[in-house]
């Protein structure tokens, strides 16, 4: 099968806010998906009212980009009070399609929002042919797979349907089947499938052993306790595979995550995408784009299901390693090329003699040392200490708007 005759794959971020969304369209992402106020999975996540719907689906319209609404709780009686007049505002608002987990909200949205596109939910744990052709039956144009899901076993689903898939490929990954975890239910009575999940797995734990009715500790005093963390997903590398196995829509995790974990992990995976689908015969992945998504990482990455059964080294255990983090230090609002001066809105602290790097949609990262800065008012500074601080910087490329400046976290 030729470029010529199949379509490029969708690459879909989170945006967990209004601004997030902005920046996830401008670093590549040709859809997004966010969640409203009600009936989402990310209960803690900024969220959006029905106004920033409005300006989120006119800013990504406008450059040609589409934007999702996750809908995908699993459902309790009293949860469907409302809901039909929620499916009708965000047809109204103009939301290119929902994303769902329950057959009966399935339902009441096409009943309420007839034009409204409806996509199964990684939450109803697809993970064979015959379930996707189920959904298509049913009139869905997409489904996106459980993370449980093999690379070979997209091929296959991919053998028997006509639908669009789904699948992740970056991002945080649940210790729980699909997501279904009752922890979060048990140890804070916040249910993880309605939207409240407390991340219960990512805990400390210790296991005891009873010895004649008393309970002692297995590890041994001072190590670094037992826990359920899982690495987190990067199919980074693997993205031509999942390209030529016929993946629709190549997804990544975190409407919680930071404005610069989306703004970098979405420009990687667009550069590898673009490069793939070019030139596929001369494609060659680039250690630089590793190295970016290194800088976004919260953990230790992993291919998950897709290429084996995940064992204990895909698995967080005792201290985990130091990743190499870096600060959102400041954002990109002006750059005049006469004097080679970028207004800088200050994200984080950052200071004169400091290095820092810039990076933007689509272009290689560059790296100087903060020299001469300035106030609004011209006055020289040593530091910008103070949030959303405007300051003017002497930069050593061209920087545009929305370009990040970041730091390595610690340094001084």
């Amino acid at each position: 099968m030729t470029n010529q005759t199949r379509k490029k794959p969708e690459l879909l971020a989170p945006a967990g806010n209004l601004e997030k969304l902005k920046f996830a369209v401008l670093y590549g992402a040709d859809a997004v998906y966010i969640g409203g106020q009600q009936y989402g999975l990310r209960a803690k996540a900024g969220n959006f009212t029905f106004e920033d719907m409005r300006e989120g689906v006119a800013f990504a319209h406008e450059r040609g980009a589409k934007v999702y609404v996750a809908a995908n709780i699993m459902a309790h009686n009293e949860d469907f009070a409302g809901m039909a007049d929620y499916f009708q505002m965000l047809q109204k608002v103009g939301i290119d399609a929902v994303i769902v987990a329950d057959p009966a909200i399935v339902d009441v949205c096409r009943e309420a929002a007839p034009g409204l596109e409806i996509h199964i939910s990684t939450q109803a744990s697809v993970t064979n042919w015959q379930a996707v052709q189920f959904w298509a039956k049913e009139g869905i144009p997409r489904v996106v797979l459980a993370r449980e899901v093999s690379l070979q076993e997209i091929c296959e689903i991919k053998r028997h349907v006509d639908i669009e898939i789904e699948a992740f490929v970056h991002g945080a990954m649940c210790i729980s089947y699909s997501g279904r975890c009752v922890l979060s239910n048990h140890m804070t009575n916040r249910d993880a499938n309605r939207g409240g999940c407390a991340q219960s797995c990512r805990w400390k734990y210790d296991l005891f052993a009873e010895e004649e009715g008393d309970l002692h500790p297995v590890s041994a005093e001072g190590d670094e306790t037992f826990t359920m963390s899982s690495k987190d997903l990067c199919m980074l590398e693997h993205i031509p595979e999942m390209i030529e196995a016929g993946v629709d829509s190549l997804k990544i995790e975190g409407r919680m995550k930071s404005i610069h974990y989306v703004a970098t992990v979405v420009n990687a995976y667009r550069q590898v995408i673009d490069a793939y689908w070019d030139s596929p015969e001369t494609f060659v992945f680039k250690p630089e784009w590793r190295e970016e998504i290194m800088k976004a990482a919260n953990r230790p990455l992993t291919t998950g299901f897709y290429f084996h059964q995940p064992t204990e080294d895909d698995q967080i255990f005792g201290v985990p390693p130091k990743m190499t983090a870096y600060d959102f230090a400041g954002l990109v609002l002006a750059y005049d090329e006469e004097t080679g001066i970028a207004t800088i809105e200050q994200r984080n602290h950052f200071k004169r003699g400091q290095e820092v790097e810039f990076i933007g949609p689509g272009r290689e990262r560059f790296i100087q040392r903060i020299g001469e800065m300035w106030d609004e008012d011209g006055n020289s500074l040593d530091e910008a200490p103070h949030p959303m601080q405007k300051v003017l910087v002497r930069v050593e490329k061209p920087v545009k708007p929305y370009d990040l400046m970041r730091k390595e976290k610690g340094t001084t």
